[in-house]
């Protein structure tokens, strides 16, 4: 560009067309052109490495960015993890907490529960103590569970085969019993015969429903007679119906004719 402005300044001046100052002046704006033109194609060149050089870095920054935004990514996702294990935690540790309180009350109502079971009256004792060669001797059992005593004897200590008669032994047995009754309140004191399942054969007992209830009878006599408060006794017979041991062999039925006396709450607590 430079070489065609000074050549047509040579053209000019060679054809007379122009004077020397003019071509002076046309050469030297030519020359200024030219080195301006130099100047803005090292700029542009500049300007457009600036810009590959932005572009680059316009490039290296979004890796960046996107690098960043998958870290980012990852750790949210992490800590939505973590704070759903934490949930999940903190929920086990509640259902724990409540298992443990839920076991501490049930093993509370057991203690309670089993104390109440071993838990003996004062009735009990004193029976337990005037009968104690009885009932080493297997001629008596005594339990007491939730507050109801019952005093067992065989028959065979009361009665003899087919009577209902209480005998020597038994009265003597029975006037221990009484002794330890005497003083009991806010009890009934029923007194139940039981029989095994052999007929009675007819007399006096036409069946086991009589012999149980006349024995029962009899031994709430012998208990008022000894001195126990007639308005705390009863009587009831239940026959063979109410065996604690199958019919099977004379043993069992000997376990099954039997004279119980219930010690049991009353209604009215007196």
């Amino acid at each position: 560009m430079r070489t065609r402005l000074v050549l047509a300044a040579l053209v000019a001046l060679s054809t007379g067309c122009v004077s020397q100052g003019k071509f002076d002046a046309k050469a030297l704006e030519a020359e200024q052109l030219a080195k301006n033109l130099t100047d803005e194609k090292g700029g542009r060149q500049a300007a457009e490495a600036k810009v590959k050089e932005l572009e680059e870095q316009g490039a290296a920054l979004a890796q960046e960015k996107a690098a960043l935004e998958s870290r980012l990514s990852t750790a949210e996702s992490r800590l939505t993890e973590s704070a759903a294990e934490r949930r999940a935690l903190q929920e086990q540790n509640a259902q724990l907490a409540a298992l443990n309180e839920e076991l501490s009350r049930n093993s509370k109502k057991l203690a309670q529960a089993k104390e109440e079971l071993e838990k003996k009256s004062s009735e009990y004792e004193s029976l337990a103590q005037s009968l104690k060669q009885e009932i080493s001797d297997g001629k008596i059992q005594l339990s007491e569970l939730k507050g109801r005593m019952t005093v067992q004897l065989k028959d065979k200590i009361l009665f003899a085969s087919g009577s209902a008669r209480v005998g020597k032994e038994g009265q003597e047995a029975l006037a221990k019993i009484a002794e330890a009754l005497k003083g009991v309140k806010g009890k009934i004191i029923r007194v139940e015969g039981h029989t095994d399942d052999v007929p009675t054969g007819g007399g006096a007992f036409p069946t086991n429903w009589e012999l149980s209830l006349a024995r029962a009878m009899a031994v709430v006599h012998s208990l008022q007679d000894s001195g126990v408060d007639p308005t705390m006794l009863s009587a009831a017979g239940y026959g063979q119906y109410q065996p604690i041991a199958p019919n099977d062999s004379q043993e069992h039925k000997s376990l099954n004719r039997r004279i119980e006396i219930v010690l049991a709450p009353s209604l009215g607590g007196r």
